[in-house]
């Protein structure tokens, strides 16, 4: 099975609108009306598409968001069956704060294909490149280290790794000073972070380090389509985390999961820019027309690219 093609323009379209909504509360210093604004355009943009859609990745459950909850049906009911995951703006203090790397964010998957991530943290590895033998959770930094730099041929003090800019990244971090590792530290922006290893071009040889569960999906689903390397391990600090996690299927609670376990079949991902950065350019406005900028990738065609898209502003 497979995702039809024409849906790719389709949430290229419910992407962009979400990405706009947010870009006129740029640098409002109000990051949880930038965010609502994206919400609601992509949950009423969402129940236009014919399709049974059901959310996977959302705004949290049920009790704590009204909209685009986990578990919620979307779409006229109508169409094929489908797993959505949304980040309707991922980096809402960048957008608050008109800072570069906001984005409006989903990804879509056959129904059943898409891992069901807990909001819990977790813990990432990632590299472009599929082979399973090069880095791994388990590994100490210096063994993943030294294994990668002699994948790519390189000496650790040419290779490049970004991670989260937290505390509890701090051993991780003094360990990749002792190996002479150029380090790319991120405020925010998980799947943005993760998504610089798919392209020589980000200069990003690995992510790694401990952030959200469900911007893990998210990213996991455009890394597929470039066939890169990606590995998770969710963390649970509370009885009630792992509770959750049990209603949602989570026995082993120290397993590792593999890209083609998060990921599985046909996907479409779409990422479209609020605010430029280095993925995506943002949204400029110019003469009532509104220029956009959004990575989208389809898995069964192929398809990984940057789409530029223009539109008149009604």
């Amino acid at each position: 099975m497979t995702i039809d093609k024409k849906f790719i323009n389709i949430f290229h379209d419910v992407s962009i609108n979400a990405a706009h909504a947010s870009y006129n509360l740029v640098g409002k210093k109000d990051k949880k009306n930038a965010d609502k604004v994206a919400v609601d355009s992509m949950r009423k943009d969402l129940n236009k598409i014919d399709m049974k859609g059901k959310v996977v990745i959302g705004e949290g459950e049920l009790d704590e968001a009204p909209m685009l909850y986990i578990g919620e049906e979307l779409g006229t009911l109508k169409g094929p069956e489908l797993d959505i995951a949304v980040d309707p703006l991922e980096g809402t203090n960048f957008a608050a704060n008109n800072l570069p790397g906001a984005l409006s964010v989903i990804a879509v998957a056959e129904k059943s294909n898409l891992f069901h991530a807990p909001e819990t943290y977790m813990d990432k590895i990632a590299i472009n490149g599929s082979d399973k033998s090069i880095v791994d959770l388990d590994f100490t930094i210096k063994k993943n280290i030294e294994n990668l730099a002699d994948y790519k041929n390189k000496i650790p003090g040419d290779l490049t790794a970004c991670l989260l800019d937290r505390p509890r990244h701090k051993k991780i971090i003094d360990e990749l000073k002792l190996l002479g590792v150029k380090i790319k530290l991120i405020s925010d922006g998980d799947i943005a972070g993760a998504l610089l290893v798919t392209q020589d071009k980000y200069n990003v040889d690995i992510f790694l380090g401990i952030g959200g569960g469900p911007e893990g999906v998210l990213a996991a689903s455009a890394l597929d389509t470039f066939g890169c390397f990606f590995q998770s391990r969710f963390l649970f600090d509370t009885d009630n985390d792992k509770d959750r996690a049990k209603k949602m299927g989570i026995k082993d609670f120290k397993r590792k999961y593999e890209l083609d376990e998060i990921v599985t079949g046909d996907s479409i991902f779409c990422a479209t820019g609020v605010t430029s950065g280095e993925i995506v350019e943002g949204i400029k406005i110019k003469d009532n027309i509104l220029e956009s900028e959004t990575l989208i990738t389809h898995k069964s065609s192929n398809l990984k690219k940057i789409f530029k898209a223009e539109k008149q502003i009604k």
